[in-house]
């Protein structure tokens, strides 16, 4: 797969959202046609993945960098929208309070998000989740950055809102920072329990991805996969 700017579909129009405040960017692939080798590499990771977690009964996936720029949020993104296609009720979680890049893919109203959904106890996780976006997938996004992030991952609040969401949702994707810019990842990812790491070509260290997978298996998330991108 390709989530470079470079590589757009030529002519392929750009996915349109069921809900009219929101607006898909041209590197979501999975048009109501998709066609081209990004789409292509989409819907052979979406085979993967349903074959190999989501008919195992696994409800949630981590997605995963060990640095940035290698098209995690592009992956997330894509994947989340793909297996919506399919017939999946799908949530995609912007879970990066860092450098959130979700709303360059999927522009529209963003916050309130998780950021003010785990700085205010009485807000209902229903205030943050947008229903319904495109077909059977809704989103959360992040709600901007916060400085306090890894604190608010690491309340109960997160983890109980997680798996509030497994429970509610055929599978919810969760977009995270990389790991070279905080431990975030590692926290997001014990807590869902499996994560699939993205790399890119001529561009992501093999020794930088061992000892990702390395960490994120010391704190008890599997992983179930690894993508590599196309420069």
């Amino acid at each position: 797969m390709d989530g470079s700017n470079s590589a757009r579909l030529a002519g392929a129009p750009p996915l349109a959202a069921a809900n009219a405040a929101y607006e898909f960017s041209t590197d979501v692939v999975m048009s109501p046609e998709p066609r081209g080798r990004r789409a292509e590499g989409v819907r052979a990771l979406r085979t993967h993945i349903l074959a190999q977690h989501v008919e195992d009964g696994r409800r949630g996936l981590a997605v995963c960098a060990a640095s940035v720029g290698v098209g995690a949020t592009f992956t997330a993104v894509n994947l989340a929208v793909s297996l919506s296609q399919v017939g999946l009720s799908v949530l995609l979680i912007d879970a990066d309070m860092r450098g959130s890049q979700v709303g360059d893919l999927i522009r529209g109203p963003a916050s309130p998000g998780l950021r003010q959904y785990l700085e205010d106890d009485e807000m209902p996780a229903s205030a943050v989740i947008r229903q319904e976006v495109v077909g059977g997938l809704s989103v959360m996004f992040s709600g901007g950055n916060g400085v306090n992030a890894q604190e608010l991952l690491a309340s109960e609040r997160f983890s109980q809102l997680i798996k509030g969401c497994l429970r509610d949702f055929d599978i919810t994707i969760i977009d995270t920072p990389p790991a070279n810019v905080c431990a975030d990842v590692r926290r997001i990812s014990s807590v869902v329990g499996y994560s699939l790491i993205v790399a890119k070509r001529n561009a992501s260290y093999v020794g930088d991805i061992k000892h990702l997978a390395a960490q994120l298996h010391g704190d008890r998330a599997i992983v179930v996969g690894s993508v590599l991108n196309d420069v």
